[in-house]
């Protein structure tokens, strides 16, 4: 059983769902001031939007695309209990149904990037507790570049994007190992590439990159979403799949809130599941690397929510394919706390 430091797990991750009016309207229910937001209509085909303090309101990077980051009416304040919308349709369409996932770092700071060839100047926002960091920073084209992530501990899953060009997003993470990548905007299998990671895990102080200009071109801006393991918490793993509708069960030590799912072992679509959408079992899943809308009729888009874990409830390959490889990460209530509060069953 997992007993995890954290008491409430909504106090640092949390999903608010709410419909779009077409005008400007103030989204709460968050918790906290959220340091990344990344929200999706469920009820029509419009892009992902990411917004983070960091690179400021009315900005946005869309992670089913490639494309550099835009200037849009989306996110027009970021507040105590959640944030104020514009009226982009992407994001405020009226009557549009959405879903917002929300991520709470807080303790911000800069500094000058190390390792080989020029330091460059970065900014951070970091909750240690949490183990989860946004960091910002200019590449500087050498291989060996280390970028300071403030975490306190090793990540164990990296997100990483040119916000200055059209480039894929990176993704990184331990299940994989750091001589492979994958891209979050595409389905394609996993690459494996000296010049993305530079072959180095992340360390518990910096994480490092080699010269591809999707993490590593000279004076171009990036970011990164870093994220490490919180027993009871946060978990970022690996599975195989059953190819069947008793599909397989998957131990994460908390009640998961969000569940992000990739086959590894070929190509394959990403996948993310919440606590909300429906509010009962089973839950229904949005493509990650399409503007499709959720999906509610098909059983591929179905998952358990359990106390201890999820389990997959589908015969689909992008999530349970009979002898395929799996990667995920998740989010949830810890089973035990250290203020002893428990999960609730599903």
């Amino acid at each position: 059983m997992a007993y995890s430091t954290i008491n409430k797990s909504t106090s640092f991750q949390n999903n608010v769902s709410y419909t779009g009016d077409g005008s400007t309207q103030a989204i709460t229910g968050v918790g906290f001031q959220p340091d990344f937001i990344w929200l999706k209509s469920t009820g029509t085909t419009y892009n992902y939007q990411t917004f983070n303090p960091l690179i400021g309101t009315d900005y946005s990077i869309t992670t089913n695309e490639s494309a550099a980051k835009i200037s849009m009416s989306g996110v027009t304040a970021f507040g105590a209990d959640g944030f104020t919308l514009g009226t982009n349709s992407q994001c405020n369409n009226n009557t549009t149904p959405y879903i917002s996932w929300n991520w709470k770092a807080g303790t911000t700071g800069s500094g000058t990037t190390t390792g080989s060839g020029t330091g460059k100047a970065y900014s951070y926002s970091v909750n240690t507790t949490s183990g989860f960091s946004v960091v910002t920073y200019k590449g500087n084209g050498s291989a060996g570049h280390t970028i300071p992530h403030h975490l306190g501990a090793t990540p164990s899953f990296i997100i990483v994007k040119n916000m200055d060009a059209a480039q894929a997003w990176l993704v990184g993470t331990t299940p994989l190992g750091w001589t492979k990548n994958l891209h979050l905007n595409e389905t394609g299998a996993v690459e494996t590439s000296s010049d993305i990671w530079n072959d180095t895990a992340p360390s518990s102080t910096v994480f490092t990159v080699g010269t591809n200009s999707k993490c590593n071109s000279d004076d171009v801006d990036y970011i990164a979403y870093c994220f490490a393991e919180k027993v009871g918490y946060s978990k970022f793993g690996s599975y195989i799949g059953n190819g069947s509708t008793n599909g397989t069960f998957v131990y994460t030590g908390f009640s998961p809130n969000w569940v992000m799912i990739k086959e590894t072992s070929g190509a394959g679509g990403w996948r993310v599941f919440d606590n909300l959408r429906p509010a009962f079992n089973s839950k229904y899943g949005l493509a990650v690397d399409s503007d499709a809308a959720q999906e509610t009729a098909t059983d591929r888009n179905k998952i358990d929510q359990l106390s201890n874990g999820f389990k997959l409830r589908f015969q689909y390959d992008d999530t349970n394919g009979s002898g395929s490889s799996y990667i995920y990460m998740a989010f949830g209530q810890p089973i035990i706390s250290n203020g002893g509060v428990c999960a609730t069953a599903r």
